[in-house]
């Protein structure tokens, strides 16, 4: 073996220099919506525990350092290939270019477009070099949209981790906190980069970090304390039985699933403390639950009434059982529509890791079957109207955004009976709601694409349901693949055909991605309707989905159970033989109105309210 190096590299120093390559056997990005959470939370996290509003930037060099572990580099001559660590390099990467692009028009930015790419004889090089992703990089650092069609599994996930950093950056980091944020991410974020100057000694030293050695998962740790702590020997092997059951079961969940659990469960029932937002905060209760639940419960045994062998026992074939049973439940609810619980599918599409947190809260091991299920619709019914809400009012559903938050619903529901829950959650909805003014439209842009295409599947479901027709959630809301729907602009791409009525190109843009002009079409369909006028588009509108039909007037005959649906909500479509601007201003005002009737605060109070 030849000589090995290690270095202890910040940020800029790792991306200052020479691009990256990505060697064969390990081509394709990966990372999903959670990785990438998880990793914009831990950078966000850990900035906000020093940051202070107020703050000038030279303040940035006392705050504390944080460790993103270590890449493997191979290198010969001047050409740099990682062997370990592309994952997070890639998505390092892309989070550069959306705080470039996110910190333009700004006062004050801060120059990182060096850690992004080079100047290669006057083209851009980037740092992550790799031929088959650079045109989608480019459209990424552009600001411009990328069409993944027979794109490869990498570039289709860069572009979707990319619009996923739109939902989940925090808001309070994309004001004045902004440029602090990212000299600290440049300077204070920390790797160690091995670099080996021979393929074959790279391989050894990945192999090494990553095959040697079985190491016990927290789970595994948990699960030692609690049966160690059980003296009786049939009772213990009846605690390990249970355990493994349903650790298998979380198992087919996928492989992070039983730690997602503890989590969960943990946080929404035992957690009293969270770490305040300002600086030198220590870590509480919630925290410490989501980085070392086992140790957290080893050190706050007696808290939870672990003080004697027959405490254990109950604790994991009554609370444990109960708890693991009705999460795999909501597994289930998330990914396939249940009656009475079909917000937490809903939840689960927006990608809210929180929501377990919150429903679990509200269940004790006392309640029945009809009773838990009870309350956790209620909880996720608050979730969804709560989500959508806020996206109504232009507010971030990021983790660090929402956790304080969560954390203060979790507090006020957890053992209350349905009734209270129903009254608690119901009330802080209507104050979320009397924030709103939905006489302004959202609109469509790179980072609410995806939050758009929800609203649109649910205004189009419901309307359906209302109208007595099976409502199509579960198609609507695909985005990628041959039976994808995707977003239908009404005005085509032309401001040639608006030139009279807007001055400027932009102001064509901005009113033209208005939600009111917006539908879902299926891929195919989308695709040929493209540049038609809305003449032209109508005739194939009436064969698609409720609201898109709305627009023609044949839809409005011999369709009680539509006009019906109208007369019930005061719903005032009609039929529209032009769309221009008043048209979509009074579209819009609809698409408000429907927004306001599915996410009322009324429908926490059940039936009979």
């Amino acid at each position: 073996m030849q000589e090995i190096k290690g270095y202890d590299r910040s940020i800029q120093e790792l991306l200052s220099g020479g691009s990256y390559g990505i060697d064969y056997y390990q081509r394709e990005y990966k990372w999903g919506r959670k990785q990438l959470q998880e990793l914009v939370d831990d950078l966000t996290g850990r900035f906000l525990d020093s940051y202070q509003p107020g703050d000038a930037s030279k303040e940035v060099a006392h705050y504390g350092h944080y460790f993103l572990g270590s890449i493997v580099v191979s290198q010969n001559d001047d050409i740099r290939h990682i062997v370990d660590g592309q994952q997070r390099m890639t998505s390092l990467s892309i989070l550069l270019i959306y705080l470039n692009n996110l910190q333009q028009g700004q006062d004050k930015t801060v120059s990182i477009q060096s850690m992004i790419y080079a100047d290669d004889f006057g083209e851009k090089k980037f740092k992550m070099d790799v031929p088959e992703r650079n045109d989608c990089m480019e459209a990424l650092f552009n600001n411009t949209p990328f069409n993944t069609d027979d794109a490869s599994e990498s570039v289709r996930n860069l572009t979707a981790r990319y619009q996923d950093l739109g939902e989940l950056f925090p808001e309070e980091l994309q004001g004045d906190a902004l440029p602090l944020f990212i000299y600290w991410l440049m300077r204070k974020v920390k790797l160690i980069e091995i670099i080996a100057y021979a393929d074959e000694d790279a391989y050894t030293i990945f192999e090494t970090m990553n095959d040697r050695g079985l190491s016990l998962t927290p789970t595994d740790m948990l699960k030692g304390y609690l049966l160690a702590n059980i003296d009786n020997t049939e009772k213990r092997l009846e605690a390990d039985k249970l355990i493994k059951k349903y650790l298998a079961l979380f198992a087919e969940h996928g492989k992070e699933t039983d730690s997602d659990f503890f989590k969960a469960w943990l946080r929404s029932q035992y957690a009293q403390k969270i770490r305040e937002r300002k600086k030198d905060a220590k870590p509480e209760d919630f925290d410490l639950i989501g980085t070392e639940y086992h140790r957290w419960i080893r050190n706050h045994s007696a808290d939870l009434g672990l003080n004697q062998s027959s405490d254990f026992h109950q604790f994991v074939m009554q609370n444990f059982r109960y708890y693991a049973a009705l999460y795999l439940r909501l597994l289930d609810a998330a990914s396939t529509r249940r009656v009475g619980l079909e917000s937490v599918r809903y939840v689960a599409d927006a990608g809210f890791t929180l929501q377990h947190h919150v429903t679990l809260a509200a269940v004790t091991p006392d309640d029945n079957k009809e009773t838990a299920t009870a309350k956790v619709g209620v909880v996720a019914d608050f979730l969804d109207s709560w989500l959508n809400l806020r996206f109504w009012n232009y507010k971030s559903n990021s983790y660090s955004t929402m956790s304080y938050a969560v954390f203060l619903v979790i507090q006020k529901i957890r053992g209350q009976s349905l009734a209270s829950v129903r009254t608690i959650l119901h009330d802080q909805l209507i104050r979320e709601m009397s924030e709103i003014d939905f006489s302004q439209p959202v609109h469509l842009n790179q980072f609410t694409s995806k939050a758009i295409h929800r609203q649109l599947a649910r205004f189009t479901d419901w309307l359906e349901q209302q109208s007595g027709v099976p409502g199509k959630y579960e198609d609507y809301i695909v985005r990628s693949g041959k039976n994808a729907y995707e977003v239908e602009h009404i005005w085509a791409n032309h401001y040639d055909r608006f030139a009279d009525v807007f001055d400027q190109q932009g102001d064509f843009d901005r009113t033209r991605n208005h939600i009111g002009g917006l539908l879902l079409l299926p891929k195919k369909i989308n695709a040929s309707l493209s540049d038609m006028t809305y003449a032209e588009k109508l005739p194939h509108y009436l064969k698609a989905n409720a609201l898109t039909q709305s627009l023609h007037e044949a839809f409005y005959l011999n369709n009680p159970g539509f006009q019906q649906a109208l007369k019930t909500h005061g719903l005032k479509f009609k039929p529209l033989e032009e769309f221009g601007l008043t048209e979509m201003e009074k579209r819009s005002n609809l698409y408000s109105k429907l927004a306001a009737l599915i996410w009322s605060p009324d429908r926490l109070l059940g039936e009979d309210a």
